[in-house]
């Protein structure tokens, strides 16, 4: 796991300087990035899919990692050729608005995806950070994804399923489109930054509403941006009865120490044990 090939599937990074640190901070990691070059013009939607159909083409590329997050990176979906995705598998990395990819990507080829931190992301990282994402590169050694992050308890339980999830606001936009998440059978994780709490209500009601929770075995809520977890968990009790475990980890999000997470993965939580355990994943390119 070496070459990096970065991408523009959102914003630009405005200031060299921060995409500029990223790329020292992926040198100082062991990864080569092989296309080092500031972007200044953002790619049309369809250019946003052939970014990703080259990185994937190309031989050379072990990791598609997003330049940053912001808004538009569902406007590619209808571009994407998933079919050449599934024949050159690679792994495919970022979080925020990338959600509207991660997702999709894995329920259409089969590949796990990593929500995980991004170029602009990576200028100043944490050593909680680093841990987590290079754990994930290796291909999780390490099991527990919980390890070393706090997790509080709302409903306590175990189940098993798949992992899927990302940002609230970006997963709830895609509900009723070709490209809408499968909830079924998952353990599902959800995470906000910059949105007020009755909007936040709003977008987990829509989801209620829509029946997109009835399937789900278990429920992770990341941080949300300075609103208070409990606020959140109460928008769901208050409107569905929650037989199923919920936790909140403060390390999933739009924060300083950041778990990465490995969208499509076999997984198991443990209410009493705190953990989030990895049962099954075949990372692109990566042999445990």
């Amino acid at each position: 796991m070496n070459n990096v090939y970065i991408i523009s599937p959102s914003y630009l990074i405005k200031k060299k300087r921060e995409f500029t640190a990223g790329i020292k901070q992926l040198s100082r990691l062991g990864f080569n990035v092989l296309n080092p070059h500031f972007p200044t013009v953002l790619p049309s939607p369809k250019e946003k899919a052939d970014q990703i159909h080259d990185a994937c083409a190309d031989t050379g590329t072990d990791m598609i990692l997003a330049l940053r997050g912001g808004y538009s990176a569902m406007k590619s979906l209808p571009f994407i050729d998933f079919d050449h995705l599934r024949k050159h598998p690679k792994i495919i990395a970022g979080f925020s608005d990338l959600t509207a990819l991660l997702n999709p990507i894995h329920e259409r080829t089969g590949m796990v995806t990593l929500h995980a931190p991004m170029l602009v992301s990576l200028n100043a990282p944490t050593a909680f950070t680093v841990g987590s994402f290079m754990n994930a590169v290796r291909g999780y050694p390490e099991k527990n994804l919980f390890q070393g992050a706090p997790v509080k308890v709302y409903r306590h339980g175990s189940a098993a399923g798949i992992l899927k999830g990302g940002n609230l606001v970006t997963l709830t936009a895609l509900i009723d489109t070709d490209w809408e998440m499968e909830t079924e059978n998952s353990i599902l994780f959800l995470e906000e930054v910059d949105e007020k709490l009755h909007k936040v209500d709003r977008a987990l009601t829509q989801w209620i509403l829509a029946g997109k929770l009835k399937g789900v075995k278990g429920i992770i809520l990341g941080d949300f941006g300075g609103l208070k977890s409990r606020e959140v968990f109460q928008i769901l009790a208050s409107q569905m009865e929650l037989g199923i475990p919920v936790v909140h980890c403060p390390h999933i999000g739009h924060v300083p120490d950041k778990i990465t997470m490995p969208v499509g993965a076999e997984v198991e939580l443990d209410t009493r044990k705190k953990q989030l355990v990895i049962r099954k994943l075949e990372l692109p390119g990566v042999r445990p």
